[in-house]
């Protein structure tokens, strides 16, 4: 016995080891996928403040541009103002250099005879005087006029010249705005499509991530499984021993015992996952709470008369076939994969611990031994050391 529990805690010890190994090589995936994540959100992170970082440039470059376009729209106006200015001076320049030119004629054509006669004229010699003066300042008026024209032609020209230039040195800024913003909007559109295959490597990698995660989840789901399995077989064997001395120890008690009856006798009944163990007995009482005396019932009694056969619900091995004080007469099956079944009260048993049977073979017959008021078999069915209702099994 002692090397039988040393066999079994070694299992699960294997077990249970192999679990973590599993658990660990899968971990180092998932690991890996959620560093690539990190990575992946990093350099997402990275390109947005880069696209952030470009977007206020063109948002400057806009305003930039927006600035050098009223320079323009305003210098326009500045050389549309001085075309007007230098076409006035001309204008006031032609009339000058006309009025000049006729009076100029008429002097020629009359002569000096006029200014003669202005001077002949004088009263005295203050008033001779003064009119000599007045015909010396109409001749440097014409010609101080002209003059003057011709400068305000001449800085009207230099100004009209000065402003084209400031102009093309504004379309030239306006040109190399117009440029830059196309070059930054171009760097913008390639961080867009950066971002974009970003996000659809950040998606890919989360589905894989996702997909491993469920994988280690059922991969552990499943090791669980066998260790309990591992463990309810554990459980049931050391359960199977101790009632088998419990059954020894109380065949050897005075007052208590069982009857051994053998027979070859095979029936199989119904339809379900297991056979009929009393065919054309009654239920007396189903599995579940019950009302009358308040207590949980945990298996199907079957009413019949007392030495009818009762039969194995399914092939398997009988761990206890003997006397016990609550169940009299009564044999225990294990069928393997978690399922045992339990039949008790019997008058006398057909079958002995450690026998393998087969579904539908007999193993007793009714009784009313141990805790019962009358010939019934308790029928009782556990799936991994948890009592079931029969009724779903047969």
């Amino acid at each position: 016995m002692k090397k039988l529990k040393r066999s079994i805690v070694s299992g699960m010890l294997v077990l249970a080891l192999g679990m973590g190994m599993a658990l660990d090589v899968q971990a180092t995936t998932i690991e890996e996928a959620q560093q690539k994540a990190e990575q992946l959100d990093e350099e997402k992170s990275a390109a947005e403040a880069e696209k952030n970082a470009l977007a206020e440039q063109l948002n400057q470059i806009i305003v930039e541009m927006n600035e050098a376009q009223e320079k323009l729209v305003q210098k326009q106006e500045e050389i549309k103002q001085a075309e007007e200015d230098l076409v006035r001076a001309k204008v006031d320049e032609n009339t000058q250099y006309q009025s000049m030119k006729k009076r100029i004629k008429y002097m020629y054509e009359v002569g000096n005879s006029q200014f003669i006669e202005v001077l002949a004229n004088s009263e005295n010699m203050g008033d001779f005087l003064n009119n000599v003066e007045y015909v010396n300042q109409l001749s440097e008026y014409d010609r101080d006029k002209l003059i003057d024209f011709q400068l305000i032609c001449k800085e009207v020209e230099e100004k009209e010249r000065a402003l084209e230039e400031e102009y093309q040195v504004l379309k030239g800024l306006q040109d190399a705005l117009i440029a830059k913003q196309a070059e930054v909007e171009k760097l913008l559109s390639d961080k867009n499509l950066q971002i974009a295959d970003l996000e659809d490597q950040i998606g890919e990698n989360a589905a894989t991530l996702q997909e491993l995660i469920r994988q280690a989840e059922e991969e552990k789901r499943k090791q669980e499984e066998q260790a309990a399995a591992a463990a309810a077989a554990a459980a049931a064997e050391a359960e199977r021993q101790r009632l088998a001395a419990e059954a020894a120890a109380s065949s050897a008690r005075s007052g208590g015992g069982s009857t051994y009856i053998p027979s070859d006798n095979i029936v199989v009944s119904g339809s379900g996952q297991l056979s009929n163990p009393c065919p054309g007995a009654s239920i007396s009482s189903t599995f579940g709470y019950r009302t009358f005396d308040n207590s949980y019932h945990n298996g199907l009694d079957l009413a019949a008369s007392s030495g009818a056969p009762t039969y194995a619900a399914d092939d398997g091995t009988v761990i206890i076939a003997g006397w016990s004080d609550s169940a009299g007469n009564w044999v225990v099956i294990d069928h393997g994969n978690g399922m045992v079944t339990k039949y008790m009260h019997h008058s006398a048993l057909a079958v002995s611990a450690g026998q393998s049977v087969s579904r539908g073979q007999q193993i007793g017959y009714v009784g009313s031994t141990g805790y019962s008021t009358g010939p019934h078999l308790h029928f009782q069915v556990e799936m991994n050391g948890s009592a079931v209702d029969p009724q779903a099994y047969l």
